[in-house]
C-alpha cells in the first residue's frame, strides 16, 4: 500500500513538473507575440496641428486628454502630448502601418448637428441651420440591437450629450419629429438619421441597418469630431524603438540570474519546500508569459521591470507558508501535520495582503491612464498567479514530496518557538525620530530644490517637457551607434543626462529629446552635430514640446491612488474589525512612499513616467508584509488576550519576522540583478525601488506593530479611565445615597 502511495506521488510530481516544463516552453515561444511599447519595439509617431494659430492652453490640454483615451483604444502605453504652440505628437507601440492606423482614427476635423430643408417625406434637402457642434457630445459608442421574430441582430450607435447639449437637442429633436438631421463631419454628411420622438434624457441612439464595422466608424467619426479643438494631420512616419534589443536582452539576463539566486536560496533556507517553491516559480514565468499576450498587455520597460520584480514578490506567500510549516514542527508536529497546519493559517495572510494589492491594482486600472493603466495590469495579473501557484501548485508538490517518502523533519526545516521576544516596543521612539527625520529632511530640500532649481524635484522629459530635435544624418545609424556615439555629444553640449533618442524607420533620421533648450544650446548643439557627423545643419529642426505625462493623468494618478489606498484602509478595517490595525498600515504605506520621495528631492533622481510605476510598486508591495504581522498580532490576541499588549507586539514581529527579511531579501536581489545589468533607464526605476523594498520592511517590522500599540493602548487607557470614572461617579451616588438615607433616619428618630 505505501509503495502504491509513492508510486502515484511520484505520477503527480512529474504530471506537474512536465506541465510546468511544457508551460515555460510555450511561455518562451510565446515572447515574440507579446505586444511590446514605444521604448522597446517602436511602433506610430502622429502629429496633428490645430487649425487656431494660438489655442488656448485649456483647448490644448482638453484636446491631449481626449487623444490619450482614444489612442490608448490601440495600446495602453500611448502617449499623447504638446509639440510646440499648436501641434500634438501621438505615439502609439507596438504598430508599424501608420497609414491604417491615420484611417482608422480618421482626420480630426469639425462635427455639426443640421436643419435643413425638406421635402413632403422629411427629407433632407439643404443645409439651413447648424443647432450643435462637437463639445456638446460626451461620449459615442457602439451598442447591440437584438434580432425578433426570426430577425438576425443589429449594431446602433448611441450617443450621449453633454448637459447643455441635452438640452439644445431636446428643443431641436421636438421641432423635427420625422424629419431628418444631418451629422456632418467636416462638411460631408456622414449620417442623417430621422427623428422618431422628442428625445430628453440626453441621450440618444441611432439605428440602421449597421454592420458593424460601419457602427464603429461612425461612433469614431463622431468621438473625433468632438475634440474641442479641429486638428488636420501634420505628418506620420513609423519610429523605431528608444532603447532596442539591448534593454529586452539584458533584462532577461538580469532576470534570470536574478531568478537563479532566488532558487538557491530556497533551496537552501527551505530545503524540500524550496524546491516545490522553485518549481512553483518556474511554472509562475510560463504562465504570465502566456498570459500576457493572452490579455493583450503591452510591454514597456518598466513593465519588464515590473515582470521581474513580480518573481521576487511571488515569493511572499511561499515564505509565509514555508515559515508556518517550520514553525508547526518546532511545536512537535509530525511532517503531514505540520504541511496541512502551515497552510491553513497562512491562508488569512495570503489572501488579506494579496486582496488588498489587487484592490489597488483595480482602481489604477480603472481610474488611471496611459502607463498606469499598463501597470496596474500588470501588477493584477502578477499577483493573482503568484497566489495561485503558491496555494495550489506549491501544496500539491509539497504533498507529493511526502508520499514519496520525504517525511523527516530535517528536510523542511525546524523554526523552534520564540522565547525571549525582541523588544520592538521598548525601540519604538527612536524608529519614530528616525523616520521623522528622514522625512523631514525630505521636505526641508523639496524647498531648496525650488529655491535652486526653480521646482521641489528634478521633473524629466515626461513631466515637464522639453524640446525635439530632429536630425538627418548621412548614413543609417544603428540604435547602439547612437547610443554610443550621438547621446554622448548631446550630453556634453546639453548638459542633459538622460535625452531620449528614437529613430523614424526607413529614413536616416533620428529624433532626439532632450530638456528646454535655450537658442544658444540648440545652435551649439546643431554646430556640434555638424562637426561630429558631418550633418546638414539646414535640416536640423527643434521643437519645444510637452511633457507626455500630462495634467489630466497626474491627477488620475494621484486620484487612483487616493482611492485604493482608502479602499484598501476599509478592507483592512473590515478583515480585522479594527480601524486601527487599518489606520497603522495606512500610514506606513504613507511612509514608505515619503522615504523613497526623500530620496528623489536629496539625490535630485530624474521624476519621469517611470516614478508613477516606482510609487504604485511600493504602494502594492509593502502591503503584503504589513499585514502578515497584523494577522499574527490578530492570532496572538486570541491565544493571551489582551492583558499584555507590548508582549504580544513584540512575540508578534519576533515570530515574522524571518518571513518580512527573507522576502524583503530575495525581492532586494532580484532588483538588485536589474540595477547591475540593466541599462540605464532600467537603473533609474531600480534604484527608488530598492529604497522602497528596505523602507517597507522597516516600516513593516519598526514601525506599523509599535503604531497599532500606541493607538490601542491610547485607546484602553481612555476607556480605563471612562470605566474608572463611571466607578468614582457610582461610588459617590451609593455614598450620598447612604448619606441621605441616614439623614432621614435620624429625623425620624
Amino acid at each position: 500500500m505505501k509503495e502504491e502511495n509513492r508510486g502515484k506521488s511520484l505520477l503527480k510530481l512529474l504530471l506537474i513538473v512536465a506541465a510546468t516544463a511544457a508551460f515555460c516552453v510555450m511561455g518562451y515561444l510565446n515572447m515574440p507575440n507579446i505586444k511590446l511599447g514605444l521604448d522597446l519595439a517602436g511602433g506610430v509617431s502622429i502629429t496633428y496641428q490645430a487649425t487656431e494659430e494660438n489655442p488656448s492652453k485649456q483647448d490644448m490640454d482638453d484636446t491631449i486628454y481626449k487623444l490619450q483615451k482614444r489612442a490608448e483604444g490601440y495600446s495602453s502605453e500611448a502617449e499623447v502630448y504638446q509639440e510646440g504652440a499648436n501641434r500634438i505628437n501621438i505615439d502609439i507601440p507596438g504598430v508599424s502601418d501608420a497609414n491604417a492606423i491615420l484611417e482608422e482614427l480618421g482626420k480630426p476635423g469639425s462635427l455639426q448637428f443640421v436643419e435643413g430643408s425638406y421635402d413632403a417625406d422629411g427629407n433632407l434637402t439643404g443645409f439651413d441651420n447648424v443647432v450643435l457642434d462637437g463639445t456638446a457630445v460626451k461620449q459615442a459608442q457602439v451598442g447591440m440591437v437584438e434580432g425578433r421574430n426570426g430577425a438576425s441582430d443589429s449594431y446602433e450607435v448611441g450617443i450621449t450629450f453633454t448637459d447643455e447639449g441635452a438640452k439644445t437637442f431636446a428643443e431641436v429633436t421636438g421641432r423635427n419629429i420625422g424629419k431628418q438631421i444631418a451629422i456632418v463631419y467636416d462638411n460631408e454628411i456622414v449620417s442623417a438619421p430621422r427623428v422618431n420622438d422628442a428625445i430628453t434624457g440626453g441621450q440618444c441612439s441611432i439605428t440602421g441597418d449597421f454592420t458593424l464595422e460601419e457602427a464603429q466608424s461612425l461612433a469614431s467619426t463622431i468621438r473625433l469630431g468632438a475634440l474641442k479643438l479641429e486638428l488636420t494631420e501634420l505628418r506620420s512616419n513609423v519610429v523605431g524603438a528608444k532603447l532596442g534589443q539591448q534593454a529586452i536582452s539584458t533584462s532577461l539576463l538580469a532576470g534570470a540570474i536574478g531568478f537563479a539566486i532566488v532558487v538557491v536560496f530556497m533551496i537552501a533556507v527551505y530545503r524540500v519546500a524550496g524546491v516545490a517553491a522553485s518549481i512553483a516559480l518556474s511554472l509562475y514565468v510560463g504562465l504570465i508569459l502566456i498570459l500576457l499576450d493572452a490579455f493583450e498587455v503591452t510591454l514597456t520597460l518598466p513593465g519588464i521591470a515590473g515582470i521581474v520584480l513580480s518573481i521576487g514578490m511571488a515569493v511572499d506567500a511561499n515564505v509565509i507558508i514555508f515559515t508556518r510549516i517550520k514553525e508547526e514542527l518546532g511545536i512537535g508536529k509530525s511532517v503531514r501535520e505540520a504541511l496541512d497546519a502551515g497552510f491553513h493559517k497562512a491562508l488569512s495572510a495570503i489572501i488579506d495582503g494579496n486582496v488588498t494589492t489587487i484592490i489597488a491594482a483595480a482602481v489604477l486600472y480603472f481610474r488611471g491612464s496611459g502607463t498606469v493603466k499598463g501597470f496596474a495590469q500588470t501588477l493584477a495579473l502578477g499577483i493573482i498567479l503568484s497566489m495561485m501557484t503558491a496555494l495550489f501548485v506549491t501544496r500539491w508538490l509539497l504533498h507529493a514530496f511526502y508520499g514519496m517518502g520525504l517525511d523527516k523533519p530535517s528536510m523542511y526545516g525546524i523554526k523552534k518557538p520564540v522565547e525571549k521576544p525582541v523588544d520592538f516596543i521598548g525601540k519604538r521612539k527612536l524608529c519614530y525620530t528616525v523616520s521623522a527625520l528622514v522625512i523631514a529632511c525630505g521636505i526641508a530640500f523639496m524647498g531648496i530644490n525650488k529655491a535652486s532649481i526653480g521646482d521641489m524635484f528634478n521633473y524629466g522629459l515626461d513631466f515637464k517637457g522639453g524640446t525635439s530635435t530632429n536630425v538627418t544624418f548621412n548614413e543609417d545609424m544603428s540604435l547602439e551607434d547612437i547610443s554610443a556615439k550621438v547621446v554622448p555629444v548631446v550630453t556634453e553640449v546639453t548638459g542633459d543626462q538622460a535625452p531620449q533618442t528614437q529613430k523614424v524607420q526607413g529614413t536616416n533620421e533620428v529624433i532626439i529629446k532632450t530638456g528646454s533648450l535655450s537658442a544658444e544650446q540648440r545652435e551649439a548643439l546643431n554646430q556640434r552635430l555638424a562637426d561630429e557627423f558631418g550633418v546638414d545643419q539646414e535640416k536640423i529642426t527643434a521643437e519645444n514640446i510637452s511633457g507626455a505625462v500630462s495634467g489630466e493623468m497626474k491627477r488620475d494618478a494621484v486620484a487612483a491612488t487616493a482611492i485604493a489606498t482608502v479602499l484598501m484602509l476599509l478592507y483592512i478595517w473590515f478583515r480585522f474589525k479594527d480601524i486601527r490595525f487599518a489606520s497603522s498600515a495606512v500610514l506606513a504605506l504613507c511612509h514608505d512612499v515619503m522615504v523613497v520621495v526623500t530620496c528623489y528631492a536629496v539625490l535630485k533622481w530624474a521624476v519621469g513616467s517611470t516614478f508613477i510605476a516606482c510609487i504604485l510598486t511600493i504602494v502594492g508591495y509593502s502591503i503584503n508584509a504589513t499585514i502578515v504581522i497584523f494577522d499574527r498580532i490578530r492570532e496572538n490576541l486570541k491565544i493571551y488576550g489582551n492583558t499584555d499588549l507590548k508582549m504580544i507586539v513584540n512575540r508578534s514581529i519576533t515570530e515574522t519576522l524571518t518571513r518580512s527579511l527573507n522576502t524583503s531579501l530575495t525581492t532586494f536581489v532580484m532588483v538588485l540583478c536589474l540595477y547591475i545589468i540593466g541599462v540605464s533607464s532600467i537603473r533609474e526605476f531600480a534604484l527608488p525601488l530598492m529604497v522602497g523594498i528596505v523602507a517597507g520592511a522597516y516600516s513593516s517590522v519598526c514601525v506599523t506593530g509599535p503604531l497599532w500599540y500606541d493607538l490601542t493602548s491610547r485607546n484602553m487607557k481612555k476607556v480605563g479611565e471612562k470605566r474608572a470614572a463611571e466607578l468614582e461617579a457610582d461610588r459617590l451616588a451609593k455614598s450620598s445615597k447612604k448619606k441621605a438615607k441616614a439623614s432621614r433616619s435620624k429625623e425620624v428618630k
